[in-house]
């Protein structure tokens, strides 16, 4: 049986639907080559099988020379961390949220719903490529990812564009 990838997208930040506000939860920027960076995003996504949980040194060295511009934030609750957001500009006025998870810790608590709230404000706050103003932010997750993903995605505004079967 193959996997199953849906994209969704978002279309002007008034559809964005909030998500039950956590007053400690915040977003910081963080270096994208930083050990912080890269222990976070292995840890999220290694119960998913994500690439970036197995990256060498050398991979993400790669990663930062190929994507120079994408963002990492890192999802902060009360000052410890509790998850990642990695956020990509691209041509025509889009942000692609290339990444976006809690640590395992963090799962179940409640956090998911403003978590990627704070993720979709910022990538509608993100300086465009090539155009005046972000036209669209869009993501894509998988059956691999976390069984609450995609119910978090369309609860907050983001409409399914594609769905295809990986074998």
């Amino acid at each position: 049986m193959g996997m199953t990838v849906t994209y969704l997208e978002m279309t002007g930040p008034g559809e964005l639907k909030p998500g039950r506000t956590v007053p400690a939860l915040e977003l910081r920027r963080e270096a994208g080559l930083s050990a912080l960076v890269r222990s976070v995003q292995a840890r999220v996504g290694a119960a998913y099988g994500w690439r970036s949980s197995t990256r060498s040194e050398q991979d993400w060295q790669e990663l930062a020379l190929a994507h120079p511009l994408r963002q990492y934030w890192l999802l902060m609750l009360a000052g410890e961390t509790a998850g990642i957001a990695a956020l990509e500009p691209q041509p025509g006025g889009d942000v692609e949220i290339r990444t976006f998870g809690l640590l395992p810790e963090y799962v179940g608590q409640g956090l998911g719903g403003h978590a990627l709230t704070l993720a979709l404000q910022q990538a509608w706050a993100t300086e465009p490529l090539e155009a005046e103003a972000v036209r669209r932010v869009w993501l894509h997750t998988n059956s691999n990812d976390h069984p609450s993903a995609l119910g978090n995605y369309r609860s907050r505004g983001l409409r399914v564009y594609r769905t295809e079967v990986q074998e």
